[in-house]
């Protein structure tokens, strides 16, 4: 998914270019230090204090001008409007956010009114056109069957959450001046590794295998994620 952004931000913007760079539900910061390591001013905003903790222990790792081009917000994703001025970013992170919040649609809206013109909004969410996909592999048949007829299903966590269908997403982005621009399929080949499994001798292949993947039909569509990018008009 580092590689899909990368691709994006490179076709958008300036070589070059320092963006101001929004991460909603940042996590432990995997991908705000990897832009602020690029040279991007980067905010963060996450509520879970444990997450913070981790991103905060990881950033103090880092060389001080690193250190001084993140920011981090403790605070819920779905009230940006209190924190920032419409317009501040040039780029607004949401991964892995839309699958804990029943009614996603105002969180989307307030992430759009984030943008500058011609700013870009990444989406990292769970394939609702995919769920039959893990529980078929695993031979998990009436798992199987249940999961054709929802966007509900249960995540490696334990917690009941919610997946995003394709075309659903694609409405609401247009209805929010973000139309889709470009979207990928993450974790095509790999989702039914097991949780801290080792990488394997070949990663680089693997990787390589999972970026074409990601942007060919009919792979991407049976994806077990799918990252969305909009642009704000």
């Amino acid at each position: 998914m580092g590689r899909q952004l990368d691709e994006q931000i490179a076709g958008r913007f300036p070589v070059g270019q320092r963006l101001r760079v929004l991460d909603v539900g940042m996590g432990q910061g995997t991908q705000a230090l990897r832009l602020a390591r690029a040279g991007h001013q980067v905010t963060g905003v996450e509520q879970d204090p444990t997450m913070i903790a981790t991103a905060r222990e990881e950033l103090a790792g880092e060389p001080e001008g690193i250190r001084e081009r993140v920011r981090i917000v403790q605070g819920d994703g779905r009230d940006t409007g209190v924190h920032f001025l419409p317009g501040s970013f040039d780029v607004v992170l949401c991964h892995g956010v839309l699958m804990y919040i029943e009614e996603p649609d105002p969180l989307l809206a307030g992430l759009a009114r984030m943008l500058a013109p011609g700013g870009l909004l990444s989406l990292l969410v769970r394939n609702g056109d995919a769920l039959a996909m893990r529980p078929g592999l695993s031979g998990d048949w009436a798992g199987t069957l249940a999961a054709f007829d929802t966007t509900a299903y249960r995540n490696r966590l334990g917690l009941d959450v919610r997946a995003d269908r394709l075309s659903d997403l694609t409405a609401t982005l247009a209805g929010i001046a973000a139309p889709l621009h470009a979207w990928y399929g993450v974790r095509v080949f790999t989702d039914t590794a097991a949780d801290g499994a080792e990488l394997p001798a070949d990663v680089g292949a693997l990787l390589a295998v999972e970026e074409r993947a990601g942007k060919t039909d009919p792979y991407r569509s049976v994806a077990a994620l799918l990252h969305l990018c909009g642009v704000r008009g």
